[in-house]
C-alpha cells in the first residue's frame, strides 16, 4: 500500500470510530454541543482523498481519538446504565 494511502486509512479509521459514536453521544449532555462536530467530520471525511497527510498528523489524531475515547468511557457507561435501568423499569 502507498504510503499516502496508508495514512488516509488511518485517519478514516480514527474518523469513523468516533462517528460511529454519534447515537450514543446524543444521549449525553454535551451531545448537542458535538452534534455541529459530527456534521463537520463528516464533511472532511468526504474530502479526505484531497488531503495532504503526514505521518506526525496521523499518529497525532490517534492519540487524541483514543484520549477522546477514554474521556468518554465513564459518560457512556452511566448513559448505558441509565437507559438499562429505564429498560428493566419499563
Amino acid at each position: 500500500m502507498h504510503e499516502h494511502e496508508e495514512l488516509q486509512s488511518r485517519l478514516r479509521n480514527c474518523l469513523q470510530t468516533i462517528l460511529e459514536l454519534e447515537p450514543d453521544l446524543e444521549g449525553l449532555e454535551l451531545g448537542h454541543d458535538l452534534m455541529k462536530e459530527f456534521d463537520m467530520l463528516k464533511s472532511f471525511m468526504e474530502k479526505l482523498d484531497d488531503v495532504e497527510l503526514q505521518e506526525d498528523d496521523v499518529r497525532r489524531i490517534e492519540t487524541a481519538t483514543a484520549n477522546f475515547l477514554e474521556e468518554l468511557k465513564g459518560p457512556l457507561a452511566s448513559l448505558h446504565e441509565r437507559n438499562a435501568a429505564r429498560r428493566f423499569l419499563h
